[in-house]
């Protein structure tokens, strides 16, 4: 079986693409359709076997992606038909050149283009480093594009409505952007063969089928892109894509071989997939089904797997395969659905007894989106906990935590959509209806100036009594310095062995300050005290140190902090611009912008935030970039609440 993956931007018409092409040869069938947004058809052409990974669009969505497109042969970009539309490409076109995995791009919905192709393709190369080569050119009457030109076959196709195009005469409209076109793709080709290379410099015309040999050995090493025309809707180009992804694409051997590579430059795994076993099979869907459990997808990758046989150091358990043999086994290439197999997940590669976290490009984006959750039902408390742990065992891109205030479950999610998709998950499959809300920021305060106590703990209660005097100095810190305790005492006015204790009791009163919240960057300084020689303990100086400093803190006055994060945001320098009033209405600081080194077109944009704007920085990204861009965030230090 042959696997390839479609991905692209919302409405750019992928699921139209993936059932024209499932449907070329035979009748359409019903989707294996997993968690995620992402739908699985099988079919044949040409007495092959065929499977296509349909990738719902939206940046929330590429968590799925990173997993199918480890487990295909080849990609295809599914974009529409507008020069203004390119950037919103920009999340996909990254995404393949990171995984390196050989790619089509599919310029779909021509029937509705009113634009130059050249200027579509500008605008997509914008964000792609490999050099994106057209591979067709459209034939226009009437303003409309009615057909193509192959730029390697030097054929023109006319479309028919919802029929394989028709072979035609060549337009003498179309010879001079023919040639035009057809030279940039050959010179960009001979940059890859000294053969072709040759043949151009003495202008000598190139053989129809050594330029195919040519264009499929620069696909499957990765070089270039090559650009295909058509209409999903209407079934016009679909064909020609499809006997370019026959001919072209790369065998299983290829993927099983890009896989081990990157495990083998792992090491931060117990175990790996390496020896002699190599790679076998890689998880690419995943799924909960009621009443069925936890469900994988595997794809074979070199060697047969029947159910019962060992992967991933346990036994696998029942298995169907989805391109509909008979035969419940799976041989290289083959995709199947494995149940009762606890062990296998999403996000990793499996030899007979190892697995290897698949390499970087395939896992997540950063998961900055958090909610609280929390059943409706007290009893619902242990299945809610089991239920998350279950859905994130097939959703590599949800994050699982503790909120240290509330105690409730703590999610890190993709965004607005992830969270939608996880709750459904919980009420339909978990029958687990919860609550969820924003996190509410973690605040600290501090004191604005120094204060000195003395304080006196004295207890008589009939036999030893308890006795401690100290006098304290608690004075602010420098931001970030934590809790600072020093003493100063002459003389053994306090002995040595009960000045840890103060501190332990100056550290207890710095829990909860005069606002109810933890007390940071204070310093604490024993100065002087007295002791008994039979009252004294160490509880007893602990209390003292206690009230002394709850006493200074109220006599200092208190000051609350708010929690600052560090945000880098990926962004297309389009919009990097946009950005700035963006963060500086959440009451951010800019901190600078550049180039992403090795993604073109992208821009790092680096700021400070309250953590409190969390959320609203997802919305107003995804307004502002038009859902194209993320960012990752961490804690950064602590901020008095009057400057923010």
């Amino acid at each position: 079986m042959r696997v390839f993956t479609i991905l692209g931007p919302s409405n750019s018409g992928k699921s139209e693409l993936a059932t024209a092409l499932a449907t070329l040869e035979t009748e359409e069938q019903k989707p294996h359709r997993a968690n995620g947004g992402a739908d699985l058809r099988t079919f044949d052409f040409m007495k092959e076997h065929w499977g296509v990974i349909d990738i719902a669009g939206g940046v929330e969505n590429l968590a799925t992606a990173g997993p199918a497109l480890a487990a295909s042969d080849a990609a295809v970009v599914c974009v529409s038909a507008d020069a203004a539309a390119g950037v919103l490409a920009a999340p996909y076109l990254r995404m393949v050149e990171e995984a390196g995995i050989p790619a089509f791009l599919f310029i779909n919905r021509m029937d509705q283009a009113t634009g130059r192709v050249a200027d579509i393709v500008a605008g997509l190369q914008t964000y792609c480093r490999h050099n994106i080569v057209l591979r067709q050119i459209p034939m226009r009457a009437g303003g409309e594009v009615v057909g193509a030109v192959d730029l390697i076959s030097e054929r023109a196709w006319k479309y028919q409505e919802g029929q394989p195009s028709a072979l035609v005469a060549f337009p003498d409209s179309v010879h001079v952007r023919e040639r035009q076109a057809r030279g940039e793709m050959l010179e960009a080709l001979a940059d890859y063969d000294d053969d072709l290379l040759e043949q151009l410099i003495e202008d000598r015309k190139p053989m129809t089928e050594a330029v195919y040999d040519v264009a499929t050995r620069v696909l499957q090493h990765n070089d270039l892109i090559p650009a295909l025309l058509g209409s999903a809707l209407h079934r016009n180009g679909i064909l020609r894509l499809m006997k370019s992804l026959r001919h072209e694409a790369p065998a299983v051997e290829v993927a099983a071989q890009r896989l081990l590579r990157a495990a083998e430059k792992r090491e931060n795994g117990t175990t790996t997939v390496g020896g002699q076993n190599g790679v076998l099979a890689v998880g690419c869907l995943g799924d909960l089904v009621k009443h069925l459990g936890k469900t994988v997808v595997l794809r074979a990758l070199t060697a047969p797997m029947d159910p019962g046989a060992h992967l991933g150091g346990e036994a696998l358990g029942a298995m169907t395969q989805l391109a509909g043999a008979q035969d419940k086994g799976l041989v290289p290439g083959d995709i199947g659905q494995v149940v009762k197999s606890d062990h296998l997940s999403l996000g990793y590669s499996y030899s007979k007894d190892g697995l290897a976290s698949l390499p970087n490009w395939a896992q997540p984006r950063p998961s900055s989106y958090q909610r609280i959750v929390a059943p409706l039902h007290e009893r619902d408390d242990v299945r809610l906990s089991a239920a998350l742990e279950r859905i994130a065992e097939v959703d590599p891109a949800l994050g699982i935590g503790q909120d240290e205030v509330t105690g409730h479950a703590l999610l890190s999610l993709q965004g607005p959509l992830h969270l939608r998709r996880i709750l459904a998950l919980l009420t339909d499959s978990f029958g687990v209806n919860v609550s969820e809300a924003s996190v509410p920021p973690a605040l600290r305060e501090t004191i604005s100036r120094e204060a000195t106590i003395h304080h006196r703990h004295r207890k008589q209660s009939g036999g030893a009594g308890q006795f401690a005097d100290v006098v304290l100095s608690v004075s602010p810190g420098p931001r970030g310095s934590g809790f600072q305790f020093s003493e100063e005492v002459k003389g053994g006015a306090v002995p040595k062995s009960y000045i840890p204790s103060v501190e332990a009791g100056a550290r207890e009163a710095l829990s909860v300050g005069v606002s109810g919240h933890p007390v940071v960057d204070v310093q604490v300084t024993l100065k002087d005290g007295k002791h008994h020689t039979v009252d004294s303990s160490d509880f007893a100086f602990r209390t003292a140190g206690k009230s002394a400093v709850r006493e200074a803190m109220a006599e200092a006055g208190a000051t609350v902090l708010h929690p600052i994060m560090r945000v880098e945001i990926h962004v297309p320098s389009v919009f990097t611009g946009g950005l700035v009033p963006v963060v500086s209405g959440m009451k951010g600081q800019v901190l600078g912008f550049a180039a992403h080194p090795e993604a073109a077109g992208w821009d790092v944009f680096e700021t400070l935030l309250p953590v409190a704007a969390q959320d609203q920085l997802c919305s107003s990204l995804a307004s502002a970039t038009r859902g194209t861009a993320w960012f990752s965030c961490g804690f950064d230090h602590y901020e008095e609440a009057s400057r923010m």
